[in-house]
């Protein structure tokens, strides 16, 4: 596994090493030890999946608050995604920066996103389906976003546009203030 830090601090995207034959290829895509050694999270107490049927569809961007925030593990496991966190954290030296990554089934890359960083992505292709392992339990209460389109981060979305499916509620987050 090879990890590489983004502008976020905290935020990195892990690439693997398979190793291939003539059977295909077989690669590590997760291991405690190599985690900690970065820092991060190894504890995982969820996993969670989510497939999505067209392009263009944007979810996002989420986090959870307090003792429930979550650090996240996020992988394609089929299709292609433009994989985005943003810093929400007031005192990190990369507040309000953004980082965004083509996760793909064939890049067979990952992106960690720590507590304080909003989640989201926009689908690159039907069929994709996303796997995210978590260090906390979702808790509903604790759930929060900030818009996609939020003008206090500026975010470079692919096909600007076209027009993308999404919830209402990611839709119609109110501007971030902090």
């Amino acid at each position: 596994m090879v990890f590489h830090q983004t502008a976020v601090m905290g935020a990195w995207v892990i690439d693997v090493e398979p190793i291939s034959d003539e059977r295909g290829l077989f690669a590590r895509t997760f291991d405690a030890d190599l985690f900690a050694e970065h820092g991060l999270s190894a504890d995982v107490v969820q996993c969670s999946s989510s497939f999505n049927s067209r392009a263009a569809t944007l979810r996002g961007l989420h986090y959870q608050i307090g003792p429930d925030a979550e650090c996240k593990l996020v992988r394609c496991t089929a299709g292609a995604v433009y994989d985005v966190f943003v810093d929400l954290r007031p005192d990190s030296p990369s507040h309000r920066r953004w980082h965004a990554v083509e996760l793909s089934s064939d890049l067979r890359n990952a992106a960690y996103v720590p507590r304080g960083v909003a989640h989201g992505f926009q689908t690159l292709v039907d069929g994709c389906e996303l796997l995210y392992m978590m260090d906390r339990r979702h808790q509903p209460q604790a759930t929060r976003g900030v818009r996609w389109d939020d003008p206090a981060f500026e975010i470079e979305w692919p096909d600007p546009q076209r027009e993308r499916t999404m919830t209402e509620r990611d839709r119609n987050y109110p501007d971030y203030t902090s």
